[in-house]
């Protein structure tokens, strides 16, 4: 046999190719040119909600006598209760109301609230109670802006006080809503 021709040198230099082989070939994944894709973005603005008063409460005209309250439904139907009594066949009575627009089909939050009524000095509480039919009178936290509109009723009771100074009262109530 023939002693291989293969010599150290020749070792050398196939060692060296290779490893310059490897150390390219690892280099191309190391300096590779960067990949990327893109998504879309999108956003939507809507119509901000909005809130208008459509309607004052009024309570109409009425005698305090010892004393009492005065409710007025969200549909605008006076009851006196004690001794306070509604002068007159056919008080002038009305429930506020708000009309709230907005985005179709929206929810929103129902905030209520209102001054105790004031004439000078003179004070009745007022306690208010709210809708969105004018009948139920369930005071609801949220409504549904069902073809973009909603109304809110708001009814109330006075506590008249025995001899309730006379006098024109007057106070508020503010509607607050916000998109849910």
């Amino acid at each position: 046999m023939k002693p291989s021709s293969f010599s150290k040198k020749d070792f050398h230099k196939v060692a060296l190719t290779s490893a310059i082989a490897l150390g390219g070939f690892a280099a191309s994944y190391s300096f590779a040119a960067p990949v990327s894709d893109t998504a879309t973005t999108a956003a939507t603005v809507v119509a901000p909600i909005a809130i208008a008063q459509a309607q004052d409460m009024e309570f109409g005209e009425f005698a305090a006598g010892d004393g009492g309250t005065v409710t007025l439904t969200t549909a605008g139907v006076l009851t006196p209760g004690g001794d306070v009594v509604v002068t007159g066949t056919t008080p002038t009575t009305t429930a506020a109301q708000f009309t709230v627009t907005g985005v179709a089909d929206a929810t929103f939050s129902i905030g209520i609230t209102d001054d105790d009524l004031s004439s000078g000095a003179n004070t009745m509480a007022l306690a208010t109670v709210h809708d969105l039919d004018a009948s139920s009178q369930d005071s609801p936290a949220t409504g549904t802006l069902t073809g973009g509109t909603q109304t809110i009723y708001v009814g109330g009771t006075l506590t008249v006080a025995a001899d309730q100074a006379p006098g024109a009262y007057t106070g508020t109530v503010t509607a607050t809503v916000e998109y849910n």
